[in-house]
């Protein structure tokens, strides 16, 4: 008990929950007003229980959609915890457990029947519902896995056919969502559960690419005979590593150094105004990077004041 606990006395771990709820509020009002006024069904846990809602209604028995989200993921982390073992966190526990009482917070805050207009949806067409509803979830989506957190429910899901099936994670996660759309037959035409395909599809390029956006970091390779003031600067005041590589050139034969260094954005664009203002005569190339592990990853550790040399 003491191990799971322990966390919750570290300042990273509150930080990483206002995070959380804000990522999954994000994502919640994207289902609450995008999804359910128009039963647009997306490859969720929330379009299975948009359905699902639904059909519980026309036998005459009202369940919120919001009561199911939480009754699926707490079934799902249960078949988790049985089949896969104590792989999912506390992080996991929170957003897929948080998602219900959200969509019921932003019910009350502003139910969308006042949204409506007149029409069946808030943008009252379900191409438009399913763009807003992809850029929302997307942006939550990257938001969490940015700190190894997730939505849960589909991600749950997802692993367990993942250990029993033997697919890789990301068919897992398409081949659920594309059953989920399929159980829009239930109540929605052929052409709402295209759009419902189409929309799974698009949320998969959308998460991809806003997760790369954050991720993002540059690999900077500069070749130049006086590259010790760039290290110094790169180490002391970007507070960064980098490596050198011994090579030859091409066209001189001489033997020259290439530095190369990780850097966001803004510490490049600060390298680069550095090397500019020194008139450096150096040749560099520039390349994302998607991702980084290891030690970058972690706090620099390094106060300012400290040189390295």
């Amino acid at each position: 008990m003491t191990s799971i606990l322990k966390p919750l006395a570290s300042g990273k771990f509150w930080k990483e929950l206002l995070i959380m709820t804000l990522g999954m509020s994000f994502g919640a009002a994207a289902v609450y007003y995008f999804l359910m006024p128009s039963k647009l069904i997306i490859g969720s846990i929330s379009g299975l229980s948009i359905v699902l809602s639904e059909v519980f209604a026309g036998f005459g028995i009202a369940i919120k959609t919001s009561t199911i989200i939480v009754i699926i993921n707490a079934l799902l982390l249960v078949l988790a915890w049985l089949l896969i073992g104590a792989e999912f966190g506390l992080k996991t526990v929170y957003t897929a457990l948080i998602l219900g009482p959200l969509i019921d917070f932003w019910e009350f805050v502003l139910p969308y029947e006042k949204l409506l207009g007149g029409g069946t949806s808030v943008m009252n067409d379900p191409w438009l519902d399913l763009i807003c509803f992809v850029l929302m979830l997307s942006i939550s989506q990257a938001i969490l896995f940015h700190i190894n957190a997730s939505t849960g429910g589909l991600d749950i899901l997802a692993k367990i056919v993942n250990k029993y099936l033997h697919f890789d994670i990301g068919t897992s996660v398409t081949v659920a969502g594309a059953l989920i759309c399929c159980s829009a037959f239930a109540i929605n035409p052929f052409r709402m559960v295209v759009i419902g395909l189409i929309g799974t599809w698009i949320n998969g390029i959308a998460v991809d690419y806003f997760t790369d956006t954050l991720n993002k970091r540059k690999r900077v390779c500069i070749i130049t005979d006086d590259y010790e003031p760039i290290r110094q600067y790169i180490l002391n005041t970007l507070i960064r590593g980098c490596s050198l590589y011994p090579l030859k050139g091409g066209f001189s034969l001489e033997d020259k150094v290439e530095l190369v260094t990780l850097l966001t954005q803004d510490e490049y664009a600060r390298l680069f105004n550095y090397l500019k203002d020194k008139d450096f005569k150096c040749f560099i190339t520039v390349g994302n990077v998607s991702e980084v592990y290891g030690t970058w990853n972690t706090k620099r550790g390094i106060q300012n004041n400290q040189k390295i040399n």
